[in-house]
């Protein structure tokens, strides 16, 4: 049924086009095979897609109730990385007890704009074998149905526990790590055998302290849209720990990433948001952009500034900004990116604050909504590499997860392939290796016809007009102010609307045990970049990293097998031997050397995992293909 579902989705999006080329006269298109040619493709993806369910889907328990489990799992969050897990988990005769803060599954997609899509290609993005995409790049709501089908075809539905933040978790009484028994809040599940953290990377909406920015005074239309104060909630539920931007966070994914939640169940709204006060950058100018140099066409919205007045009505020690007596406050409409679904953009001007995918992913989505003019403030340059599977997997198939000599190979190819028209946009001094590209095939072209201005610069303020920016060349860093005897030009651009999209909070851990986290091995230095180093029954899938990705059912099945093999479990000496090893191999990465990685890096250590110790030999089948211990065969 599925199958035929994105079928027909793929012939209806095809119809649809087909009449509108023939109502417009559209002959280049009406000519053009690529449609057809993409119908095809599309149709062949999803007899792919049937062939690897049939080799690797685990089949989903026939009852509600497990008569013999293994053990119990309990899980911290219902996003995309909890369902997951939890429908591994079961598949293999393991009973689950899922946590979520908020009222629903989805996590981070819940929370996104409607328009959002994945940044690589889905097949790469197959959070669990029993997935099926209708196309190659899914947008939002097809996702979230996918997340809630594979929820509901494993009977998680009743072993979810709605409205229940994890506050604590802790050993049972005669328990001690490695391999404890763990308590969940008061413990009225009982005792779990494992914990799997699926909290994420991105917790609440960053909002960056730029001077200028408007407080809430209780009327929500003058911030947002309108919206009402709503969840936090991203992959699953979560506080913040990380007061400002990291260097090279990204989302999926980069500078001032931010993950965009959709009306009504998403993140609170910026009037939400600033009410609590937003946070104050690090840098040495509030959080900034980067800036290509402005043109002639770019000037038609800016003029030419001075530095901001010094403020000294205002509180030396008052981190809220825009709070003097002369400051300027901005007078438009401000969004956080996830607030863009009802926003009325047609025909203004749109100021981007932040380059990461979701900034791409807003300035798309304006234009698409009928903005008129879009700026785009860059901070610094990313690699912006294409939404081509056969590109994105070469790109991933690096095995060392950090800058090598032919690295430059690449940079050259997407120089001259990817970015013609556009070469000053290619970051100066961050290779492609260094942090996690954003995957985008349309915002490159925007700039290239003029549709996006990119500024490259430091944000230093918002004006009662849009924004306060000091533009500056590429290979400049953020927060230089100039050479030495000149200054960076500082501008005004004005605008109708202020999109911030400058990230999430990365969420705390505090619930768990202070000591399963020693000093110089906690996130992201864990074993295999996921367990703690101190007890291999804490698993933090995709919670860990700053830039990369995980594989959610490899790492649920390295716990199943620890859980089943007792002769297989690694003592803390070792896990923290595997930590010290891999920061001797990439000492001197950007980042730290657990902080980015690639694909085939986390398959190495997923293959090695195995050779090292011979004892898991026999396990290899079922960590790395899921093949066994199948819940429908337990006598």
């Amino acid at each position: 049924m599925r199958a035929l579902a994105a079928a027909s989705a793929n012939l209806h999006d095809y119809k649809h086009d087909l009449v509108v080329a023939l109502k417009h006269l559209d002959v280049l298109y009406l000519i053009n095979p690529w449609p057809t040619l993409r119908l095809a493709l599309n149709l062949s993806y999803i007899l792919l897609q049937l062939c690897i369910i049939a080799l690797f889907k685990p089949s989903p328990p026939k009852g509600d109730k497990l008569e013999k489990p293994y053990g119990r799992i309990a899980i911290v969050g219902a996003g995309l990385t909890g369902v997951s897990s939890a429908a591994h988990a079961i598949a293999h005769n393991f009973d689950v007890v899922i946590y979520e803060e908020k009222q629903h599954v989805g996590g981070i997609w819940a929370n996104v704009n409607k328009t959002s899509g994945l940044q690589l290609n889905s097949l790469l993005y197959r959070f669990h074998p029993a997935v099926l995409w209708s196309r190659a790049f899914p947008f939002r709501d097809e996702i979230l149905s996918e997340i809630r089908r594979v929820w509901k075809e494993y009977k998680l539905e009743p072993r979810t526990r709605f409205g229940t933040p994890v506050m604590s978790i802790r050993r049972a009484n005669d328990s001690k790590s490695p391999g404890a028994k763990w308590i969940v809040n008061d413990g009225e599940d009982g005792v779990f055998d494992a914990v799997i953290v699926t909290v994420g990377t991105c917790g609440k909406p960053m909002m960056v302290g730029f001077p200028g920015m408007p407080q809430s005074t209780g009327d929500s239309d003058n911030f947002g849209g309108g919206r009402s104060a709503v969840s936090n909630e991203t992959d699953e539920p979560r506080p913040h720990e990380q007061d400002e931007p990291d260097e090279d966070d990204s989302r999926d994914i980069d500078e001032y990433d931010d993950a965009p939640m959709s009306p009504g169940e998403g993140a609170p709204s910026y009037a939400a948001v600033a009410s609590e006060g937003p946070t104050r950058p690090s840098i040495p100018s509030p959080p900034a952009s980067h800036t290509s140099d402005v043109d002639s066409d770019t000037r038609s919205h800016v003029k030419e500034s001075h530095p901001p007045a010094n403020d000294d009505s205002r509180d030396p020690e008052d981190d809220t900004p825009g709070t003097g007596q002369d400051a300027e406050t901005f007078s438009g409409t401000m969004l956080h990116s996830s607030e863009l679904d009802d926003a009325d953009l047609v025909g203004k001007t749109v100021l981007v604050v932040g380059s990461g995918a979701s900034g791409v992913e807003a300035v798309e989505t304006a234009l698409q909504r009928g903005a008129g003019d879009v700026y785009i403030f860059a901070r610094d340059d990313k690699w912006i590499i294409p939404r081509n599977i056969v590109i994105d997997t070469s790109i991933s198939a690096q095995p060392f997860g950090q800058e090598m000599p032919l690295s430059i190979l690449w940079e050259k190819f997407l120089t001259y392939f990817q970015y013609r028209g556009v070469e000053d946009l290619v970051p100066a001094d961050k290779g492609i290796y260094e942090s996690t590209p954003v995957v985008n095939d349309e915002f490159l072209a925007h700039v290239r016809s003029g549709r996006c201005k990119y500024i490259r610069g430091d944000t230093l303020r918002l004006t009662t007009r849009g924004v306060h920016v000091r533009v500056r060349p590429r290979g400049s860093k953020s927060g230089d102010e100039g050479p030495a005897g000149s200054q960076y030009p500082e501008e005004d651009f004005d605008g109708d609307v202020v999109v911030l999209a400058t990230g999430f909070h990365k969420p705390e851990i505090d619930f768990l045990p202070k000591d399963l986290f020693p000093e110089g091995y906690d996130r992201p230095n864990l074993y295999l970049q996921n367990f703690s180093v101190e007890d291999w029954s804490v698993l933090m899938t995709n919670s860990a990293y700053q830039n990369a990705i995980g594989h959610i059912g490899i790492y649920t099945r390295i716990l199943l097998l620890l859980l089943l093999d007792p002769d297989a479990r690694p003592e803390p000496r070792d896990m923290r031997l595997w930590v010290d090893a891999e920061r001797f191999v990439k000492r001197g990465a950007r980042g730290g050397a657990l902080g980015f990685f690639t694909y085939m890096e986390l398959v190495i250590w997923f293959i090695t995992f195995h050779l090292f110790r011979p004892d898991r030999l026999r396990w290899i089948f079922f960590t790395m293909q899921g093949w066994g211990k199948g819940v429908n065969r337990v006598k």
